[in-house]
Formats: C-alpha cells, structure tokens, sequence
C-alpha cells in the first residue's frame, strides 16, 4: 500500500473504525499489536496524554470484534489467525464528573451497562452496586470468551485528588472491581489497560499479580507516537507542504519538528524515542502557524499534575535546568498518591522523559522545546502568581530585546524580578538569579540557553531576540560596595572566555549584569563590545 497519496490526518481521531473508514493515514503498528495478543496476557501500558491510547485500545476493540474487517493492507494481516470475541470496553474518563461516591456508582453502572450492551451481554442494572452486578456477569461467561479493555483507568482519581474523603470512596470501589475482575479472569481471551499513572490505591496492580506492564519496555517503546522514519513515510505529503509554506529545506524542517515534538523515551534501555502525535499532526494541519506549542494546551495540564502542585507547590525554579533522577523502582512500581515524587510524576505526565539509565539510577530530561517551555510556563505562573511581565501597551520584552537599548533591557529584568514574591522565592545567588531570568523569559515566548559550553567555559544565558544574539554574565553582590568590583570581574569574564563567538549570522550582543540583595534589583550593566 502506497503511503505518499494525500489522505486525511487523522487528528482527533480516536476511533479505529472511523479513521479507517475516512481513508485517514494510520502509522502502521499493528505488527506490535500482534505480537501484544499472542497469549491470553494482562496488559497494562502508561502514557502521557495525546500519545494516542484510545486510538490504540479501539484498534484492539476493532480486532478482537471484527476480526481483520478493518486491517486491511495493515502488517497484522499476514499474521492474525485468531477468532472473534464478545469484547467490553470500559473508558473510565466517562466517570470522572461526579460530587459523591453515589453519582460515581451511578455514572459506573451506566457505562457497564453500555459497555456490556454492546458487546452483546447481558448485565443486571443495580445502581447501588453496579460491580457485583459486573462480577455476576463475568462470572456466567465461558472460558476465554471475553476481551476486556480499559481505557483511561486513573481518570476518575486524578479528577479528585484534592478530596480525600471522595477519593477513598472511589478507591474502594474500584478495588472491588478489579476484584472481581481477578477473580473471574478465567473469562478473559486478553485483558489490555490504560492510563498515566500507577496508584498502588486500586488494588489493581496487587489483584493482577501476573499483570504485564509493558510501560517501560523496550519492544513497545515505539508502540504510541511517531519515529521520524514514521513520519518522513506516512507523513511526506504534509511535510512537502509545510517546507513550502515556511520556505525550509527537508533537513531544516526535521530539524525544526526534531527539536519542537520529538525526544520522548519510554524506555528502560532510553534508546527509543518518538514524537508526540497530537503535535505533529496539528503542525502538518497548520504550518503556516510554524511551530507551536500545542501540547500544553490540550494535555500539557492533566489534572493529575496541577492537584499535585495545588497541593505540593512547584520544586525552586533553580531546580528547572538542574539535573533530575529518580530511581528505576519508583519509576516502574505502583504508589500511593501521597508517595509518588515529583520527578515521577512529571515523567508520568510527560514533562519528563528517559535520557540514560545508569544502573538503578534513571536520568531525566524535557523531550522537547515544547515540553519545556510549557514546564517553564508552569514555574512562571507560579513565581509571578497572577502578575504580568507584559503589561498591556508597553512592548514584548522579545521586542525591546530585539531592538531597544540595554538599560530598557535591564528595566524590563527588574520589574519582572520585582514581580517575584521575593520571601519565597529570594535571588540568593548568581544561579538562582539566571534560574528566575530563565524561567520568566520562556513565560514570555523566548527560548533561552543557560551554561552555553564553549572552548573557555560557560556563559550564564544566552537567547536570540530579531537578528540580534544575547549572551548575558550574571554577578551577584551582597551589598552595593561590592557592584563596581563584580561589574569588572564579569566583563572581563565575557571577554577572556569569548563567550558568545560563533559562526552565527546575528549581532553579538555581551552583557554583564550586577545583581544587588541589598537592593533586590539589578544595579549595575555594561554591554561590552562584539570584537574578539
């Protein structure tokens, strides 16, 4: 099957049946869906938002119901043999608007009752006990005739981790689910489940003590998203336009798509990494947008995140561009809400991702720019609490940036510092004042570079502004006496060290900023010359 023709993107398109029938491009994976269903296994798979679970899960709706009606030209084609089955599948985000433990019973009983309708059950409507009526049902069903698929399994507790008392309710009930599940998983031909984090609270990960969790294993590290080699063959079409539209060549526009979407590893070996597809596909819908950040918008703020950071509070901002581990263990086990860390669970989330695994160590990063900045769009948020270092009728700090002088530069840092609740989050150093800088300047669309590693040593923040290049040094004085002598110290840092030289094409633009405490402001700059 020719993959070039141009055919609809399949964006917002969850459902298998309709995408297939719509002639929308499918990123073939279905050799990994075989592989998946060979034996009557428990699976259970983590992802982020927008990573495409719910297209995944109803391809195996489709196969296990229909058999191979809609894999037509698909690589499962040459291999499925199997028959097909009475197939329940359950989307747990219908059940995650609810007030009481009674609503969530009864928002349960109504999607069993659509669930087990549709596969062509029976199913005793019971409102105040729907799952003894799912486990009476599964308990009448013959051996291995049954597929259960779960979609979205945590929704309905990330919803509500801000109430404890609702959430223990909700625990208890799933826990007598999936009970009953493990209790008649006779029934089952395969059971497959979704969801972005582990709670150990569900009983779930306990009941199924032979549960495979394929979350971190290499085979499936590139069973959701798309490989750039996907990309470039089911995708071409959309990339011709777009290199068009932004006059890029292919190697530029890679590049671009590379450095905005692509970077997650899921992996324990970290050699897999894939783009996320809600991006891409919005990209190759709007190009002449260039390259947005559209994760953020839509799944960058899953519920189960920001309940977490209401209650905890984001890490300092110096921690933003600090290296993050965590162990392999908390990484691949199941935990209570109160015990997942925070580097866990923005790794959950997709914040952040896999970079090297170093025996039982894990080593994190951002996969990608737009990851990043939506990270850093968070730290802002909370630094600035609501304040704004764009008022309205002033230009952009891009803008001044871009073309006005340093002392309106340095007026613009200031009020962006003295924005900042400074009892609790003081500027004690010159790392915590570069952190601060860092963060705030994504808050405002710019992408700045710390620690820039050059043949000499490391400038503190370089960024680009219009055709201009910035590479700032950053001194801290305890008391204003200490200024003029910081002030030296630094130019003539920027200058021995050559911070900024490069082949680039943009006015080189050094800077050396004095940072007061006694002050709580900038107090001292000079922009030194571009000659080398």
């Amino acid at each position: 099957m020719s993959h070039s023709a141009v055919r609809p993107l399949p964006l917002g398109r969850s459902n298998f049946s309709v995408l297939r029938l719509k002639n929308c491009i499918y990123v073939d994976k279905t050799d990994l869906l075989s592989k998946l269903c060979e034996n009557d296994d428990k699976v259970f798979l983590a992802r982020p938002r927008r990573f495409g679970k719910s297209l995944l899960v109803s391809a195996f709706e489709s196969l296990f119901r229909y058999g191979l009606r809609e894999f037509e030209g698909l690589k499962i084609e040459q291999t499925w043999t199997d028959r097909t089955y009475n197939v329940i599948r359950l989307d747990f985000s219908l059940t995650k608007d609810f007030s009481s433990v009674s609503e969530f019973l009864s928002l349960l009983n109504g999607m069993f009752g659509d669930a087990v309708s549709e596969a062509g059950l029976s199913i005793l409507n019971d409102a105040d006990d729907p799952v003894g009526s799912f486990r009476t049902m599964l308990s009448r069903q013959p051996l291995s005739s049954l597929v259960l698929l779960i979609d979205e399994y945590d929704a309905p507790l990330t919803a509500h981790l801000d109430n404890t008392e609702l959430l223990e309710g909700v625990q208890q009930q799933l826990s007598r689910f999936y009970a009953a599940v493990k209790s008649h998983d006779g029934c089952l031909r395969f059971f497959f489940m979704t969801g972005i984090t582990k709670f150990s609270n569900t009983s779930i990960f306990s009941s199924f003590n032979n549960l495979l969790d394929i979350s971190l294993n290499p085979i499936y590290g590139t069973v959701l998203g798309y490989t750039e080699e996907e990309i470039i063959e089911y995708f071409e079409p959309f990339l011709v336009s777009a290199e068009r539209t932004l006059n890029l060549s292919r190697q530029e526009c890679l590049a671009q798509l590379r450095d905005h979407y692509d970077g997650f590893s899921f992996d324990i070996s970290a050699q897999n990494h894939v783009y996320c597809p809600w991006s891409v596909l919005n990209f190759f819908k709007f190009p002449s947008l260039g390259f947005q950040n559209y994760w953020y918008a839509s799944a960058g703020q899953p519920s189960v995140l920001m309940k977490y950071l209401a209650a905890h509070s984001l890490e300092k901002p110096l921690a933003y561009s600090a290296e993050k581990t965590v162990l392999l263990s908390d990484l691949s086990g199941p935990r209570q809400y109160s015990d997942i860390s925070p580097n866990v669970l923005l790794t959950q989330a997709g914040y952040l991702t896999i970079r090297a695994v170093r025996n039982n160590t894990v080593l994190l990063g951002y996969p990608n720019r737009e990851v990043a900045d939506s990270l850093a769009a968070l730290y802002a948020e909370e630094l600035l609490k609501g304040q704004s270092i764009e008022p309205l009728g002033k230009p952009s700090i891009a803008d001044v940036m871009a073309g006005g002088s340093l002392d309106e530069i340095v007026s613009r840092f200031n009020d962006a510092v003295n924005a900042v609740d400074y009892l609790r989050y003081p500027i004690s150093d010159e790392a915590t004042c570069r952190a601060y800088l860092q963060v705030l300047l994504i808050g405002a669309a710019m992408m700045p570079h710390v620690e820039v590693h050059s043949a000499l040593g490391r400038s503190d923040l370089e960024t680009d502004a219009g055709t201009r290049h910035w590479v700032f040094e950053f001194k801290y004085a305890e008391d204003d006496s200490q200024a003029d002598a910081k002030l030296q110290q630094g130019e003539q840092q920027i200058r021995s060290r050559r911070y900024g030289q490069s082949d680039r094409m943009k006015c080189l633009m050094r800077a050396v900023l004095v940072f007061s405490a006694a002050q709580r402001q900038f107090v001292r700059w000079k922009l030194t010359d571009g000659d080398f």
